[in-house]
């Protein structure tokens, strides 16, 4: 098992890295939910900029994808609607767009929203294949605060099983890339 996301963030050579933790008790997300997981995985780093809000701390993230994960995603998304999958548009992949304001089933970047609060927010989407929730939250421990993305997935067939088989690689190195960028440009 690994540790909860509390306390500061592991430190390699003379900066920060992203940490694997569990998905914090504290998420929206739920323990039932992660329980009945077919996968599940959580990443942390430290929140150095302390007046973002949890929006602004998504679009840190998520807003500034990298070009070769926007190519993997809009082929990704191209095949998944040939097999009629619901998936994100090529706009919606190149250039988010941001509202000043969202609340629950608003789009938030190519995902509808299924919680948001002050300190998290939970956007996903349901396919026939699997759905998946990702969680954006912010953690605070004394006078240390953090940032933990967690995905969670559950499958509903063999093709959801076949399509996490392939993409959870890609989806690892993701994540953790988005996370250091943001940490290391700053956004965050």
């Amino acid at each position: 098992m690994r540790p909860f996301c509390y306390g500061p963030p592991a430190q390699r050579g003379t900066g920060m890295h992203v940490s694997e933790c569990d998905v914090p008790p504290s998420s929206a997300l739920g323990r039932d939910l992660i329980r009945s997981a077919y996968f599940h995985d959580s990443y942390r780093v430290p929140l150095a900029r302390r007046g973002l809000t949890i929006v602004e701390i998504f679009f840190a993230l998520f807003g500034h994808t990298p070009r070769w994960m926007k190519a993997l995603l809009i082929t990704r998304n191209a095949i998944a609607r040939c097999f009629g999958l619901e998936a994100p548009t090529v706009a919606e992949i190149l250039k988010p767009a941001v509202r000043t304001s969202y609340s629950v089933g608003d789009k938030i970047g190519p995902w509808p929203i299924f919680f948001i609060g002050d300190h998290e927010i939970v956007a996903g989407r349901n396919n026939k294949h699997l759905d998946f929730r990702l969680s954006v939250l912010r953690l605070t421990d004394g006078d240390a605060e953090s940032v933990v993305v967690s995905t969670v997935c559950s499958v509903h067939n063999l093709a959801g099983k076949i399509y996490l088989f392939f993409i959870v690689p890609f989806h690892r190195t993701g994540v953790q890339s988005l996370l250091a960028n943001a940490v290391v440009a700053k956004r965050l």
